[in-house]
């Protein structure tokens, strides 16, 4: 996600960070201020948390959704929409990226949430919930950093929210009720409507989506598609890193002081977490290299495999068992760890384009 220079330009012409815009050079750091930021406010500001929780949408709290959708819109107008269906006909995508999202990850989650978390039941439920969550939001973002596929990771996401809506109630009945009563291990209940999800499906992809196709269809016929891609991306491309890093401040602050009065809490919930991103994410760099994929492609597969939507679990887990449960702070740790993991993971997939065949590499 450069904001002034084109990754495929870095890429050609010289040294990254040499060529990277002041904000994006040093994005973990600003990332890690962010963090801070979150914590110190949440901690010192009485009430504050609370306040930011009051206003709603979806379950969700407002100034999150508004740093998601900003974070979004800019990526989201880098796509060439003329180019999806060269993705929507590539199984050797499409295939791995739905049994790794909507088989492998929940899966891998419950047995994690199992064999870690065993005496804490509210945190495992809402660890599991997460891992059903497949991303649709963040994910572009973490794509869009390391070099990968924007129109993959366009459809990629679109066809998780699809199997979203479908298929989230069903899993959180199979891997909350379902599958622990067949291995006689203590059963859960999960009750939220189909619409809850769609709800926000169309909030948090739908809106963003729609306005990144509006804008580049709307800017190429009006000034050509360079003017739009030299003039007009340039300035909005900041915009998404601004989204990102006030979204990390929200998401700290709201559980500022939870977090440092129960860190032992926190990082019992950590421990799976960190061994899920691991696994998903290299597991999917492993499959993607595997079955022919290019860099781009490949790590399109893994970020959108190990990545979750937050949104979606925070709100189930809020609506099914209250804001100030067990199973809420699972759902809200998930993303504090998400994304230092993530942002260092793409440190890592840019280190590993030299094993991957082609130009991208």
């Amino acid at each position: 996600m450069s904001t002034g220079t084109s990754t495929s330009t870095v890429a050609a012409d010289g040294p990254v960070a040499g060529r990277l815009s002041f904000l994006d050079r040093f994005l973990a750091g600003w990332i890690l201020l962010a963090m801070a930021a979150g914590l110190g406010l949440g901690r010192l500001v009485p009430g504050l948390g609370d306040g930011l929780a009051r206003v709603t949408v979806t379950g969700v709290s407002l100034p999150i959704a508004l740093g998601l959708l900003v974070m979004m819109y800019p990526v989201l107008a880098k796509v060439r929409y003329d180019r999806l269906d060269t993705v929507t006909r590539d199984r050797r995508l499409l295939i791995p990226s739905l049994v790794l999202n909507w088989i492998a990850g929940p899966a891998l989650m419950f047995a994690l949430a199992w064999l870690l978390l065993p005496d804490l039941p509210e945190y495992r439920t809402g660890l599991i919930i997460v891992g059903l969550a497949r991303c649709i939001a963040m994910v572009v973002i973490w794509n869009d950093l390391a070099c990968g596929d924007r129109e993959a990771a366009a459809v990629l996401v679109a066809l998780n929210s699809v199997f979203q809506v479908l298929a989230f109630s069903l899993l959180g009945w199979f891997y909350l009720s379902v599958l622990p009563g067949l291995l006689g291990l203590e059963q859960t209940s999960l009750d939220v409507s189909v619409w809850e999800i769609a709800r926000s499906v169309l909030i948090f992809l739908g809106v963003p989506l729609l306005a990144g196709f509006l804008t580049r269809r709307i800017g190429e016929r009006a000034r050509g598609r360079t003017w739009y891609e030299t003039e007009l991306i340039p300035r909005i491309g900041p915009f998404a890193l601004y989204g990102l890093l006030f979204t990390i401040v929200v998401l700290f602050a709201l559980q500022g002081d939870a977090i440092t009065s129960e860190p032992f809490d926190v990082i019992r919930i950590a421990v799976p977490l960190l061994v899920y991103f691991a696994v998903m994410w290299a597991g999917s760099m492993a499959v993607g290299r595997a079955v022919g994929l290019g860099y781009p492609k490949a790590a399109t597969l893994a970020f959108t495999a190990a990545g979750n939507n937050f949104e979606l679990a925070i709100a189930v887990a809020i609506a099914t068992f209250g804001a100030t449960s067990g199973q809420a702070l699972a759902g809200v740790v998930g993303p504090l760890i998400e994304v230092p993991v993530l942002i260092g993971l793409v440190h890592v997939a840019l280190a590993a384009r030299r094993f991957f065949p082609g130009p991208a590499a």
